[in-house]
């Protein structure tokens, strides 16, 4: 269980592009339900709000992981992840890194200089700041979510068609690649959604049981919210299902089983 809310963030980087957000506005919350195999682990939540940054106006996300339960007792987690990304372009001016996952703590931030092409990552548990070169389009975890739901490319892909976004996480530039696999109506707690399949491949070994061991369900509406992940970890299985909401943009678009 220690990887929820980042399991959830980087299955869902799906884009290169930007542009002028359309699937989501202020306001916007989820929350999702995470279970490990037949337990429910706990639960992870996503939030946009208004920020400054640099005296401009930006977004401020924040997404937060906790374990509950017996799940708590047996291995606690409280994560916290944030971002502060431009308006516009959703390039990251900052990200904020909290996390305690059975005892393994972070605590850094990282300040993006979009103009250099930069990064300084303040680590506050070892207290060392470091610069790291980025390449001129990179996401940082919480922004990238954003950053792929504002492109209608994700709706004209290809069954077997990939994407590749760069994204930094621990230090370092991140390749990530993502497999379209289809489309399909799921039953969710609000009634029918119709969906878009992804598989990310990821490096097996570490957590994953197998390089294409992970599937996530994307609305197929204006919103590309996730509804779904699915992941078949190195010991078990691990699925998160959307819980709750608010603050949509967008209608979203279920209906009731006959």
């Amino acid at each position: 269980m220690k990887k929820i809310l980042f399991l959830f963030l980087l299955f869902t980087t799906l884009s290169l592009d930007s542009q002028k957000p359309e699937a989501y506005e202020t306001g916007e919350w989820f929350k999702f339900r995470v279970h490990y195999g037949f337990i429910n682990a706990g639960y992870a939540t996503l939030e946009i709000k208004d920020a400054v940054k640099n005296n401009k106006k930006v977004y401020h996300a924040i997404g937060k992981g906790y374990t509950v339960g017996m799940s708590r007792f047996f291995f606690k987690v409280d994560d916290n992840y944030e971002s502060y990304f431009d308006k516009t372009t959703n390039k990251p001016y900052q990200f904020v890194r909290k996390i305690d996952e059975g005892g393994y703590t972070k605590n850094q931030e990282g300040f993006f200089n979009q103009s250099d092409n930069k990064v300084l990552v303040k680590n506050y548990k070892d207290k060392t700041e470091k610069t790291f070169s980025v390449t001129e389009n990179v996401q940082d975890i919480v922004s990238s979510f954003y950053y792929l739901r504002n492109h209608p490319t994700i709706d004209k892909l290809k069954v077997g068609e990939s994407v590749i976004i760069d994204m930094f996480f621990d230090e370092e530039i991140f390749k990530f690649k993502l497999k379209f696999i289809g489309r399909e109506n799921i039953k969710t707690k609000f009634g029918i959604a119709p969906a878009m399949m992804f598989r990310p491949l990821v490096q097996s070994g570490r957590v994953f049981k197998e390089e294409e061991s992970l599937v996530v369900w994307i609305s197929d509406d204006e919103n590309k919210i996730p509804l779904r992940i699915k992941a078949n970890l190195a010991v078990g299985s691990l699925k998160a299902d959307l819980d709750g909401f608010k603050g949509l943009k967008n209608p979203f678009m279920v209906k009731q089983e006959k």
